[in-house]
């Protein structure tokens, strides 16, 4: 009885490894697919993100700074 057990886990521990390696390797197959960017457009990305973050803490900054007054002159 212990032996058909073992076997059933044995076999369930099979086939949870190949679902697990095929899992991987469809992994691997969609990365290759995917576009990567070159150089250039990577620095481009960059700076447009770094652009576009500093003028919105510059805004929420002002933002902050007019509703702080607001907030002072109501109290």
């Amino acid at each position: 009885m212990a032996k058909i057990a073992q076997g059933k886990a044995e076999a369930k521990m099979s086939g949870r490894r190949k679902r697990i390696a095929k899992y991987f390797r469809d992994v691997i197959s969609e990365v290759k697919k995917v576009s990567w960017p070159d150089r250039k457009e990577l620095v481009n990305a960059t700076i447009a993100a770094i652009v576009f973050i500093v003028i919105f803490a510059i805004v929420v900054g002002i933002v902050d700074l007019i509703l702080g007054q607001l907030l002072k002159l109501i109290t």
